[in-house]
């Protein structure tokens, strides 16, 4: 009995370990560009933990064991057209392969766009994005993380918002609170999976809408086609798309590739024939799935 006691104990802390902190990104009535609303937050598990309405965003930390640690930490942010967010499929089974390289992977639940609960809905993903790097990069000596190792990976709409913070991270869209809001929001590399990269011709409808609305203003077009934000300064980037992608057209990915390459940022692609949309780790394609370690290779490459 004591033998099965320590092992139901052993297997209790390695489940307490792999999800190490959930943090809220905001003291609670301090949320930027928040209004008061009836709106509440939706879980809705249907083979896909899809998350709506957030209304406190946070993030959730998974730490490799110290020994393992390699001081790389990537923010994931989920994609869902900026409307649901697919936690796990985007979100936490990305921190948990990363976690197995020995890199700290930390899941982003950000708010979605809501003219209910928000104002200049627009800014808040970039808001929520922009807090998130700068409290990582706060806790970094905590949590065995180097302050110049911090990257971000964003799938389809989270890729959009992974771009812009790519390329939008110097930009004023919330007045600082505390310290925290002294740090870089710069991350030191990015990766974008089947991203939602440009607002004109070949965009994603649906996450186009839900941003910046149904009749936007051609300056805000312009401001979130982030395939025109590239600049020196944006770091570097690894793509992935499938050329069968039906949702999100690739041309995305070969559009800020073109960008990163005319403003010498370096940049990695890897463009696969077939896989369609939301393909996530790919686990049931043996040629997709190998975007994860050649990633990781990537990202040890940097380095």
């Amino acid at each position: 009995m004591k033998y099965i006691a320590l092992i139901i104990s052993l297997i209790f802390m390695n489940q307490l370990m792999a999800q190490d902190t959930l943090l809220p990104l905001w003291p609670k009535d301090k949320i930027p560009n928040r209004i008061a609303s009836d709106e509440k937050e939706v879980h809705e598990q249907n083979g896909i933990l899809r998350i709506s309405k957030v209304q406190e965003p946070t993030i959730e930390v998974y730490l490799p064991a110290a020994s393992n640690a390699t001081g790389e930490a990537v923010l994931i942010f989920p994609g869902g057209g900026y409307g649901i967010l697919a936690y796990d499929w985007e979100g936490t089974d990305i921190a948990k392969f990363l976690n197995g390289k020995g890199i700290a992977g930390i899941v982003v639940k950000y708010r979605l766009p809501s003219s209910n609960s928000q104002t200049d809905k627009h800014n808040v993903p970039l808001i929520d994005a922009q807090r998130a790097l700068r409290m990582v990069r706060s806790r970094a000596e905590e949590w065995h993380i180097k302050d110049d190792r911090i990257g971000i990976i964003g799938f389809s709409a989270g890729g959009h918002l992974a771009s812009t913070l790519g390329t939008h991270f110097d930009e004023k869209v919330y007045t600082p609170i505390d310290a925290i809001d002294t740090q870089s929001a710069r991350p030191d590399f990015m990766a974008l999976g089947y991203p939602v990269i440009s607002f004109g011709a070949m965009t994603h409808g649906g996450s186009k809408t839900n941003l910046i609305g149904e009749s936007p203003d051609a300056a805000l077009v312009d401001h979130f086609s982030n395939e025109k934000r590239v600049t020196e300064s944006t770091p570097p980037t690894f793509l992935f798309h499938a050329t069968d992608d039906t949702a999100v057209p690739v041309e995305n990915s070969l559009l800020f590739y073109s960008a990163l390459k005319e403003k010498g940022v370096p940049a990695t692609m890897h463009i696969y024939p077939e896989g369609g949309h939301g393909f996530s780790l790919a686990r049931k394609n043996p040629h997709l799935s190998g975007w994860t370690e050649r990633m990781y290779e990537w990202i040890a490459s940097l380095f």
